[in-house]
């Protein structure tokens, strides 16, 4: 009995874990900002510096993290390479949940003294 509980906080312990960097892969500003435009389609690196305005290595990088965590996925064609969500319609339902939790929230998570905006200035 002892060894089944075991297994179940090990099973639990994993899946928190597992769904903590997920979020994680969504934290960073940029790479929200990267995932909402590629809701839209495909995109090219050149092509999210231009809407997005950040560097062309920020971009890179980003997007490197996203599809290590396979939230995105590439694909070349001929010398770029074009970037798009590996799960388009999950990704949708995620990010419409997000909005509803903030709309339910209000400014509790932008006041939030761990993960704020003040916070992160800190």
């Amino acid at each position: 009995m002892t060894e089944v509980l075991a297994d179940d906080r090990r099973a639990e312990t994993s899946a928190l874990t597992a769904a903590a960097c997920l979020f994680h892969g969504f934290s960073d500003r940029s790479r929200l900002a990267i995932v909402q435009h590629l809701v839209l389609g495909e995109h090219r690196v050149v092509d999210l510096v231009r809407h997005l305005g950040l560097a062309q290595s920020t971009v890179s990088q980003h997007l490197a993290c996203l599809v290590d965590c396979g939230i995105a996925q590439v694909r070349p064609q001929g010398r770029a390479s074009l970037y798009s969500l590996a799960h388009p319609e999950a990704t949708m339902e995620m990010l419409s949940g997000a909005e509803k939790m903030l709309a339910l929230t209000g400014d509790a998570v932008t006041l939030c003294g761990t993960y704020g905006v003040e916070a992160a200035t800190r």
